[in-house]
């Protein structure tokens, strides 16, 4: 077994190969305190044939048992990703991706598994480092090593790898991977965070990042494999050049078509012809020269962004497409919107529940819930096409889940507004910054559910291309430039700072200075989207929607609980079927009532103040006698509290006998004449007879 060890933040990081999954092509384990992460990377052997992409699959699972857990359901056994595996397996696929070299289409799988979970909250940051670490030493090509820290921020001073208890404490929260040279990706939320301190976090982070990518070099030397030779591919100049003069002007021609289903519409029917024209012999090329024709259409696309400063629809670099929205067209919701930017459109709708509807998540880290949901759809008409309709992917999880962290920021607290919220933002028409246009059609939605949210968020997209020393940066790209560009930068927040934040890149990485400019160009793109957000709806609605429940909050003393509930729930149970709200209440004895009939919600206000009453020292009440002694009468005075009115107090006259003035069933005025330290009350039917006369 060969062993390396490296501090982070004052504690070892080790990684060891030769113990374990010897069989791989590449295995690694890791360790920083208690969390321990496997990481294997296997290629086969040969190439997959009649493709022109890597086929690359990257899984991270997370073995319950390394928390010391059993897993919870029926079968008792893990089943399909969580959420939680399902983005971590997306955040190391995409820093990975990129580096490796063109022309290896070997099928390659990542596997990351979580061994021990401690409270380091690491194991998807060294999921990074150590499947980078059985990539470096294996003999499978990469252009590696990359790695990855998470940063936060505590009281204004950045803190590398929070641990789980310093999260909660952080208003940052950002994984940030790379290579020794430049930043790959980036992703996390913040807290309304200036351009500045997020360039400074990232900065901060590669330092970081830097050490470890030497560690794995350090690691290779002792333990790595010969590299496998990859022949890159040869490109028939020949082929390239017959294409060249057939089609060269017909593209130029159709890449500057404003309309994207009209200019691919275009584009196919010019490789239709060209196909025709040159596919004429024994063997089938037509692969080859549909590549081909794609390298042309991409270096026509890249050199009139460089060098004319002009894009396919027409845009300056710097340029956002037309936007519209409107609010308040689904009538039955409690919040709707529809954003349209260029050929992207995007139907919000907010839906308000109660806590009977947040969600349980049943984590490593333990049990919670979650009052605040986004669910992205992306349904295959919103590109034309045909495909069966499935349970959300991989890229669904991730766009939603963006748009999510980047709103949460702003929503209120359960305290302010004791709903749970969900939004489902459904793509109805798709051209490039889908997830964005989810970040501003929630907002309105949000807005139009009468959400108090502390203020607008708008959400912008950024591109790249660069060749050489030329760069040149895109606001709000299409998904043409996406395809076609070098970044994907994504960037969410109100007018007072930035909320999320994603980024990702095909070239290895980015400099500071780029990665400073785009991040200005989104702030003044971001600062134009909100004021046409604003031109919709200025600020949240005063009122909810007629169909929204409204909740109502009460507080009882914690000692009172168990009588609103009642001896198995019988009380609690009763004042539901007898009102028909929904009645919650935590250990702390705070009650929320929801129902969509104000006056159903005041009966059951009511029930509880009755039920929850306690006497007051001096008040009279209307009380039922339920009990008749020699010395007296119990008399209750509100449900559940009796008090004694001795026979003394029944008349202002003497009394022989209890019966001669009440029975057991009366009901009779008494006042609260005294109630002593251990809560016994004494009443007085002849004080009370007094003042009402």
């Amino acid at each position: 077994m060969i062993k390396s060890v490296v501090d982070v933040r004052s504690k070892e990081l080790s990684l060891s190969t030769g113990k374990m999954a010897r069989q791989a092509d590449g295995s690694v384990v890791a360790q920083y305190g208690d969390t321990i992460v496997l990481a294997t990377a296997v290629s086969s052997k040969t190439p997959r044939e009649g493709i022109d992409f890597f086929p690359l699959t990257i899984d991270y699972q997370e073995k319950t048992y390394s928390a010391g857990k059993i897993p919870g359901g029926f079968f008792k056994r893990e089943g399909r990703p969580t959420e939680k595996e399902t983005l971590t397996s997306r955040l190391i696929d995409r820093p990975i991706r990129p580096l490796f070299p063109k022309g290896f289409n070997c099928e390659t799988q990542g596997i990351v598994s979580v061994l021990s979970y401690g409270d380091e909250n690491i194991a998807d940051i060294l999921g990074i480092v150590t499947i980078s670490a059985a990539l470096h030493i294996s003999d499978i090509p990469f252009n590696g090593p990359v790695a990855a820290v998470r940063i936060g921020r505590i009281s204004g001073a950045f803190v590398i790898n929070p641990d789980l208890r310093e999260t909660e404490e952080c208003d940052c929260n950002l994984v940030v991977a790379g290579t020794e040279d430049a930043v790959a990706m980036v992703e996390g939320s913040v807290q309304e965070m200036s351009e500045a301190d997020l360039l400074e976090a990232i900065d901060i982070a590669h330092q970081e990042i830097k050490k470890l990518c030497r560690f794995q070099n350090e690691f290779r030397a002792a333990a790595g494999k010969e590299k496998r030779v990859v022949v890159a591919p040869v490109k028939d100049e020949g082929l390239k050049n017959k294409v060249k003069e057939i089609c060269l002007d017909k593209i130029k021609t159709a890449i500057v078509i404003p309309d994207k289903m009209m200019r691919q519409a275009e584009l196919d029917g010019i490789l239709r012809e060209v196909i025709d024209t040159v596919n004429t012999g024994e063997k089938d090329i037509s692969r080859d020269i549909a590549g081909v024709f794609n390298d042309i259409e991409k270096n026509l696309v890249r050199d009139m962004i460089l060098n004319d400063n002009v894009r396919a629809d027409g845009r300056t670099p710097d340029q956002i497409r037309p936007i519209s929205s409107e609010v308040g067209l689904l009538p039955r919701t409690h919040g709707s919107s529809l954003f349209i930017r260029g050929e992207t459109q995007c139907l919000a709708v907010v839906t308000l529940g109660t806590s009977d509807d947040e969600q349980r998540i049943d984590s490593l880290d333990g049990e919670t819930h979650k009052t605040f949901m986004l669910h992205y759809n992306f349904p295959p008409f919103s590109v034309g096409e045909v495909k069966p309709l499935r349970g959300p992917g991989r890229r669904e999880i991730g766009h939603g889940i963006l748009a999510e962290r980047a709103l949460k920021a702003v929503m209120p607290t359960k305290k302010e507004f004791p709903y749970t919220v969900r939004i489902v933002s459904d793509i109805l028409e798709s051209n490039g910054s889908s997830s964005m246009a989810t970040v501003c059609g929630g907002t309105l939605a949000l807005m139009d559910a009468g959400v108090p949210i502390k203020a607008p968020v708008a959400g912008i997209a950024m591109g790249l291309i660069k060749e050489g020393d030329k760069v040149v940066v895109l606001t709000d790209i299409l998904g043409l430039e996406d395809h076609l560009g070098d970044m994907d930068f994504k960037v969410t927040g109100t007018e007072n700072g930035i909320t999320a934040f994603q980024m990702d890149t095909k070239i290895g990485g980015i400099s500071h200075e780029i990665m400073e400019k785009a991040l200005e160009q989104a702030r003044q793109g971001r600062l134009f989207i909100l004021g046409k957000i604003r031109e919709t709806l200025d600020a949240p609605r005063t009122d909810l929607a007629k169909h929204a429940p409204r909740i109502y909050t009460m507080q009882i003393k914690q000692d009172k609980i168990r009588d609103v509930i009642g001896t198995g729930g019988k009380v609690i149970r009763g004042i539901i079927e007898q009102t028909g709200v929904k009645i919650n209440i935590d250990d702390t004895g705070l009650i929320n009532i929801a129902a969509v009939d104000g006056e159903a919600a005041q009966k059951a206000i009511d029930i509880i103040n009755n039920i929850t009453a306690e006497a007051e020292l001096g008040k009279i009440y209307l009380g039922k006698v339920k009990k008749v002694m020699d010395f007296g009468a119990f008399v209750e005075i509100i449900p559940g509290t009796e008090g004694l009115v001795h026979i003394s107090q029944l008349s202002d006259k003497r009394v022989a006998k209890v019966t001669d003035e009440v029975n057991e069933g009366d009901e009779v005025l008494v006042k609260v004449i005294e109630i002593d330290k251990t809560g016994r009350i004494r009443l007085s039917r002849k004080e009370a007879m007094q003042e009402k006369t």
